[in-house]
């Protein structure tokens, strides 16, 4: 996708991330309207407070977005000293198949090497098959040992990469 461009959000493009964010989840059935998590997603001007946030763009707008956090923040998860951690991945329906996730994943990525963090970490539930196989695509392999059940019967599978 040679019109495409990966760069750090402007905060007048936080509203449409959050946006975007919530729609795509909603739209793979990964969140049911009215749930919990739908309004941290959308709240991207807390999460700019405490992470970076990167955006994918065309000549038609936003496709998509991504939050990069570092170990012990916020928004970290899993991350451990030396990893940077990306989470809510999300591209918009009319985006699928056009290489956006690839770019987002891969600007993480190079942003890892250019902060000099030995490994880059994610995870993903059970159910975004397609961005799993993205993921080994590009390099990442499960880590079991750092997988989780933050909510009865909702796992989350752990995946590192080294840049």
């Amino acid at each position: 996708m040679s019109d495409l461009t990966v760069r750090p959000a402007h905060p007048r493009e936080y509203r449409a991330i959050g946006e975007l964010t919530a729609a795509a989840y909603l739209a793979d059935g990964l969140l049911a309207p009215g749930d919990a998590y739908l309004t941290e997603l959308a709240d991207v001007a807390h999460r700019a407070e405490h992470a970076e946030l990167l955006v994918a763009v065309d000549e038609s707008g936003l496709l998509g977005s991504v939050t990069i956090v570092h170990p012990g923040t916020h928004y970290s998860e899993i991350a451990r000293g030396g990893e940077l951690e990306f989470r809510m991945l999300a591209t918009t329906p009319a985006a699928r198949g056009r290489g956006v996730g690839e770019a987002l994943t891969r600007a993480v990525l190079d942003r890892a090497r250019s902060s000099g963090a030995e490994a880059v970490v994610m995870s993903s539930l059970d159910a975004m098959r397609a961005a799993h196989r993205l993921y080994v695509r590009l390099g990442f392999t499960r880590v079991p040992e750092r997988d989780r059940e933050p909510l009865p019967g909702l796992w989350l599978r752990a995946f590192r990469a080294f840049p």
